[in-house]
């Protein structure tokens, strides 16, 4: 082992995704922090989707933990995760069933409401040729986004229906499928699971019309409620739905999960992101240390996590 006592330790980043950029920062934090444990952590930078290449690439490292801090295409759809399997590396996270389930937006929907959760109304368009009048059982606003992509990227709110063409196309640019769903007017949380376990309800306050890519990761343009100021009763129901969601699609250590509370107090549930972003504005963390879990600890438990999982 080495002097940390974890092991040779590489953490995944890059990745072919359109959300590269913030897993390389995810990354860049992951290695600095292990690094500061005294921990033999080097990086691993995946350029593309490959599953031939990367299982080469992946091999020659003879590492004995994978730190997975790839976001979107390949680090949370089961892709990088089937690899590490077949090669036998332990690897941080969710398997790859799970991380399958949680990024496709509409399998994890079906799941939800079978399981008695709230999820938006929505629709599901696979051809640029869609009919506007066929959307207008949907009530305005609406929001549009790709099926597969975090980060709010490719994400539009339209408050009429001549703004939607332009929206959707924008949508199609990161995706074969898009979602038209229902505006859910209401408070934005967001709960982090760790070690299958909630942990204290964020509520998000952009300064912006919505939590967008900018408002999510530039400094200052959103305020970020730790915990969020909720009754009791109201914050164990929001809890208890993001354990559900997390546990129905057999997540695994850590996630986060994106709620929108109604006015009627009714925990909607948007997405669970099996990877959650570990930049310096990253929720997981901010949610961790209100726990009185720091950086460095959350890092050194999820990789203990990871060798516990290929154990069992």
């Amino acid at each position: 082992m080495a002097i940390g006592g974890l092991g040779k330790i590489g953490v995944l980043m890059g990745g072919p995704s359109s959300e590269r950029k913030i897993s390389l920062k995810s990354g860049a934090a992951v290695l600095k922090a292990l690094k500061r444990l005294r921990n033999d952590v080097f990086p691993v930078i995946i350029k593309d989707g490959s599953v031939r290449g990367n299982t080469l690439f992946l091999k020659s490292k003879r590492m004995d933990c994978a730190f997975i801090a790839l976001h979107g295409e390949f680090g949370e759809d089961g892709g990088i995760q089937r690899i590490l399997d077949k090669l036998k590396i332990p690897y941080t996270g969710s398997g790859a069933t799970a991380s399958r389930l949680a990024m496709d937006k509409v399998a994890s929907r079906n799941i939800f409401r079978k399981n008695g959760l709230y999820v938006p109304s929505y629709r599901v368009i696979k051809d640029k040729r869609y009919r506007v009048r066929n959307l207008r059982a949907l009530k305005l606003p609406l929001v549009i986004k790709p099926s597969l992509t975090g980060s709010s990227i490719g994400i539009s709110i339209v408050d009429n229906y001549k703004s939607l063409p332009d929206a959707v196309n924008a949508a199609f640019k990161f995706d074969r499928r898009v979602i038209i769903e229902e505006y859910i007017k209401g408070r934005e949380l967001t709960v982090g699971i760790f070690e299958d376990k909630p942990l204290p309800i964020i509520e998000i306050v952009p300064k912006r019309h919505f939590f967008d890519y900018r408002a999510k990761y530039k400094r200052g343009l959103t305020d970020y409620i730790v915990p969020a100021r909720l009754s009791a009763g109201v914050a164990s129901r929001v809890k208890k739905a993001a354990l559900l969601a997390h546990s129905l699609l057999g997540c695994f250590g850590s996630s986060r999960v994106d709620i929108i509370l109604d006015n009627e107090k009714r925990p909607f549930i948007l997405e669970v992101n099996t990877i959650p972003g570990l930049t310096s504005t990253s929720l997981l963390p901010k949610a961790a240390l209100s726990a009185g879990i720091c950086f460095n600890e959350l890092c050194t438990r999820l990789i203990r996590l990871a060798y516990e999982k290929a154990q069992n």
